[in-house]
């Protein structure tokens, strides 16, 4: 195995920003941006590999841990925050846990992410088990907080994933599906929240679609399962009942749709 080398830390390879139009730094984020699907497309064979174990364990009754820390344990945060809603799954399905608690959603929480204790500690509030998975997420790949919680959840037989954008990185080396989306240095010099967050989004939003679909929480395209939780999302499902089951009236398609909670539950009571 070659050496490790922290290329999001390596130099911008572009010089004197402070000198650049609007224009010229736009026009260049961007040049930098266009690289990242690209990164992403060349890890999907690790993508796959660890979608597959998820789905598995979940459809045997396990859930799904994203930990991290900064702008990764954020991300991660996100996207098992944004499952319930989507696809109807019950709070706690997959969960999200970032260094230094709720608090560094906000603002940064000093030396939180150095703790090599504080990870394994956090999955144990919630009770994880070898019915789970845990994936650490850690752009530089060397996150204490996440390397050792994924050690101590290997050493107890809990399956581990890692998304990470250095190659050959430590957090890697205790993952059983690591993925590594090599994006590159950053546009600012080791400003990790740009192309490698941008990655992880689109590594967890993959992670998240794949599963939850195998979860038979998407029918054909739609979201059948998600929480009628705003006027936008009510009007959606009405719509969605209407193309289903070939409703015509608004107004009735509204009520059962209301009644019932759900697009699925809905077109299941309406074809009995």
């Amino acid at each position: 195995m070659s050496e490790f080398t922290r290329v999001t830390e390596q130099p911008s390879r572009y010089r004197h920003l402070e000198k650049m139009s609007v224009h010229e730094i736009l026009t260049n984020i961007n040049q930098e941006d266009k690289q990242v699907p690209l990164a992403v497309e060349a890890a999907l064979p690790s993508i796959e590999a660890l979608v597959e174990a998820i789905a598995d364990k979940m459809l045997s009754g396990g859930r799904l841990f994203y930990i991290g820390a900064g702008t990764s344990g954020r991300l991660g945060v996100v996207d098992a925050s944004e499952c319930p809603p989507t696809y109807g799954v019950p709070h706690g399905l997959v969960i999200g846990l970032i260094a230094g608690g709720d608090d560094a959603m906000f603002k940064a929480v000093e030396f939180a992410e150095d703790s090599k204790e504080e990870g394994w500690k956090d999955l144990e509030k919630h009770f994880v088990s070898d019915k789970d998975v845990v994936v650490g997420i850690a752009a530089s790949g060397t996150t204490p907080y996440v390397i050792e919680a994924l050690r101590e959840c290997r050493q107890r037989g809990i399956i581990t994933g890692s998304i990470t954008c250095n190659p050959n990185a430590p957090v890697s080396k205790e993952a059983d599906f690591p993925i590594e989306v090599v994006v590159g240095p950053e546009f600012v010099t080791g400003s990790t929240r740009m192309k490698s967050g941008t990655a992880q989004k689109l590594v967890l939003n993959m992670i998240s679609t794949s599963v939850m679909i195998q979860l038979g929480r998407v029918e054909d395209n739609k979201m059948v399962n998600m929480q009628l939780s705003n006027e936008k999302l009510v009007d959606r499902g009405v719509k969605m009942l209407m193309e289903k089951t070939g409703e015509a009236d608004y107004e009735k398609a509204k009520s059962l749709l209301l009644k019932y909670g759900s697009v699925k539950a809905a077109m299941e009571q309406t074809v009995k």
